[in-house]
């Protein structure tokens, strides 16, 4: 079958033919329908988050169609449309067994420990599959996965509640996801802070108080509009050290920052003055909970979560649109979300 895979870190992707995957006992073959391109891959190409072993097919936004069930699958038949939780898990040990299997000892992630959906095919084990509603496209289902989950889980972790206000720094895929899901949570008040002008005009079809921090000094403008006080969760979604440092200092009284964008440079704050002065919090935010797909494809299938506009671009399994693609994230471009069509 066809892959683009990272063959050398600090390298364009190649395209390679591989042999169709192996479905053990208790697994799914996937034949990929939609593989999104996310930030953290343009980090893994750049081996500023290191994988697997290479090569390395990347990809972890998946989503497809049954084409063989393992012997020992009773749930899942072939033809059942499925997106795939990126993370595989004993399922046994204290983290899986408590609810937070992004810790599991002997977890692997698909597209960064174990070859992903930059391909034709992929297998998995049976319970990685989540099934989708008919009315849920394979292009937003693959989104959701990665961009839509993780900004789920970072509000979560936030302990996000009715009436308070929001910042999300960065209005790209992931951010665009939490935009939508802070009302959901029913935020008053969300602000989208980016440079870039598109995306705030995105942003706020989504129901968001655009800030373009190009413009002037973010912080200072998100006080201006909050009366003074500050934000209550300030999410960040870039990975930036300038951005994670605006995100603590937009904060009000026990306000939450939670960082998501990865980012290989530290950040100062003011331990006093911007934490302990106003008993705020700087909260770290890993991946996501199985648990938490469904509930966000029932969100889908209801219409109040919308990606299609998010999806900015589809493209081929094509190597050289792939690297392409990658190259104009590397730089913060290239619209919000690409997603791969096979």
């Amino acid at each position: 079958m066809k892959a683009v895979r990272l063959v050398e870190t600090g390298k364009p992707l190649q395209a390679q033919e591989i042999p169709l995957p192996a479905v053990g006992e208790g697994d799914v073959l996937v034949r990929s329908r939609a593989a999104g391109i996310c930030h953290s891959d343009v980090h893994y190409r750049a081996g500023t988050s290191p994988v697997g072993t290479l090569p390395q097919t990347l990809g972890h936004e998946i989503a497809g169609v049954v084409e063989q069930v393992g012997a020992r699958v009773k749930n899942i038949s072939t033809g059942d449309r499925v997106c795939l939780h990126y993370l595989v898990t004993c399922g046994e040990c204290y983290y899986c067994t408590t609810g937070n299997e992004q810790f599991c000892g002997q977890g692997k992630m698909l597209g960064k420990h174990c070859d992903g959906g930059y391909a034709e095919y992929i297998a998995v084990p049976a319970r990685n599959a989540v099934f989708m509603p008919d009315a849920v496209s394979f292009e937003q289902a693959a989104v959701m996965m990665c961009s839509t989950s993780t900004s789920f889980h970072a509000l979560r972790k936030a302990r996000l509640k009715p009436g308070e206000t929001v910042a999300v720094f960065g209005a790209g895929g992931l951010g665009m996801s939490a935009i939508q899901l802070a009302q959901i949570f029913g935020a008053l008040e969300v602000y989208a802070l980016d440079i870039n002008r598109d995306k705030l005009k995105m942003a706020e079809k989504y129901g968001a108080i655009a800030v373009n921090a190009a413009e002037g000094d973010p912080v200072a403008e998100i006080r201006r509009l909050t009366g003074g006080k500050g934000v209550d969760v300030a999410l960040e979604v870039i990975g930036l050290p300038l951005t994670m440092k605006q995100a603590v200092q937009s904060l009000a009284v026990l306000g939450r920052a939670v960082l998501v964008g990865l980012s290989d440079q530290p950040f100062e704050i003011d331990s006093y003055v911007e934490l302990l002065g106003k008993e705020a919090e700087v909260v770290g935010s890993s991946d996501h909970l199985l648990h938490e797909l469904p509930l966000l494809l029932e969100y889908a299938r209801q219409g109040r979560l919308d990606l299609s506009e998010v999806i900015t671009q589809t493209i081929p399994l094509d190597v050289a649109a792939i690297n392409e693609t990658m190259d104009a994230l590397e730089q913060f471009g290239g619209g919000v979300r690409t997603v791969i069509t096979p």
